[in-house]
């Protein structure tokens, strides 16, 4: 599968500084250094499962998600299951998560949907996955990139303030930096790419109370704090 954007567009090409370019291959190898093998934080058994943990992780935590999947998969863990349970028990499962509500309503609508209209398969599309209740395309990107192996680059709040941050990216919108991030980086390193962001944000580059010079990529890119 060719790399693409939303909903399958194509990946627009972009001329890039040399330096730019060798700047960002630096922080590639950095991220490989650090976290070589990267496992998906979210727990799942299938493209399913990791469907409906990507959408709780919305205003979530990871590690909260994976306090409440199993309770949840044991109830129901297919979306022909998920579809017969009532919306208030899926509510009442996921509340810690927050955004219960709007969250279950969407669980159960999409697994009536993934039932009925694709015969019990999550879609294998862009297109197919956005049109799902509670799919933007970051969610998406999460399950064409981990779920199925296609080239995508799925960019939270870590990527996006980062790519600022390192200068990869102006920061203007969480899709303007999709795409340079994509113009920048080989398509068959964007799935691993991500996750390695993600951990690096985490461990090493916080929002608050950053100290660049403790940053092994602030140190050396940085181009705000």
């Amino acid at each position: 599968m060719k790399p693409t954007d939303k909903a399958g567009k194509k990946t627009p090409k972009k001329r890039i500084s040399p330096k730019l370019k060798a700047k960002a291959a630096d922080i590639q190898q950095i991220l490989e250094n650090l976290y070589p093998e990267t496992p998906i934080p979210l727990q799942h058994e299938d493209a399913y499962t990791l469907l409906v943990a990507v959408v709780l992780s919305a205003q979530c935590t990871d590690e909260r998600v994976n306090q409440i999947t199993p309770l949840l998969f044991e109830r129901a863990d297919n979306p022909r299951a998920m579809m017969q349970l009532e919306v208030e028990a899926i509510k009442e499962i996921i509340r810690p998560c927050g955004l219960s509500p709007a969250k279950s309503k969407a669980i159960a609508e999409l697994s009536r949907i993934i039932t009925e209209e694709h015969g019990g398969q999550v879609p294998e599309s862009f297109e197919a996955l956005e049109a799902l209740p509670g799919v933007g395309h970051k969610t998406a990107s999460v399950v064409m990139s981990q779920a199925f192996g296609h080239p995508a680059f799925p960019v939270d709040t870590h990527i996006h303030r980062l790519a600022a941050r390192w200068g990869l990216s102006d920061g203007k919108s969480v899709e303007k930096t999709e795409r340079d991030l994509k113009a920048l980086f080989p398509p068959e390193s964007w799935n691993k790419l991500h996750l390695q962001i993600i951990f690096f944000g985490r461990q090493y580059c916080p929002a608050r109370g950053h100290k660049i010079e403790n940053c092994p990529i602030c140190s050396k890119y940085a181009v705000s704090n």
